[in-house]
């Protein structure tokens, strides 16, 4: 059933195309091309007003069907049935490895990163100069 609402949905946008494309903004298209306004064209005296009925006709059947679509599919996997993602494969491949909050150094002159002092002083403060007390 979801086949047949796809195939409609791409037959009405081709239809809708060509209606549109048949039409000209400024008043001409069509109907200028067969003679003028004033001709009858399939009974209907003014073209015009076709193109704008089928224009009108296939964005509405076009705005159903796509909602009647999206109420045709699943929604989730149903019993039995498994989720296949390659994001939940590659997740269950990788090694569960902590983070670490310290980035490795690099560089030649890269020093390693050593931790706070345990005696509680502050491991940013300028060291005191000679002769200077703390």
């Amino acid at each position: 059933m979801y086949a047949v609402i796809i195939t409609l949905i791409i037959i009405v946008c081709i239809l809708l195309v060509l209606v549109v494309l048949a039409q000209n903004s400024k008043g001409g298209g069509l109907s200028s091309q067969f003679g003028g306004g004033g001709t009858q064209l399939i009974g209907v005296k003014r073209t015009g007003d076709l193109l704008e009925k089928l224009t009108w006709g296939f964005a509405i059947a076009l705005l159903s069907l796509s909602l009647l679509s999206n109420f045709m599919l699943p929604k989730g996997p149903q019993e039995g049935e498994e989720i296949n993602s390659v994001n939940i494969e590659r997740a269950a491949e990788t090694p569960d490895v902590a983070p670490t909050n310290t980035p490795a150094p690099e560089g030649e002159n890269a020093q390693p990163v050593s931790p706070a002092p345990a005696d509680g002083s502050d491991p940013f403060a300028t060291p005191p100069a000679e002769g200077e007390k703390k």
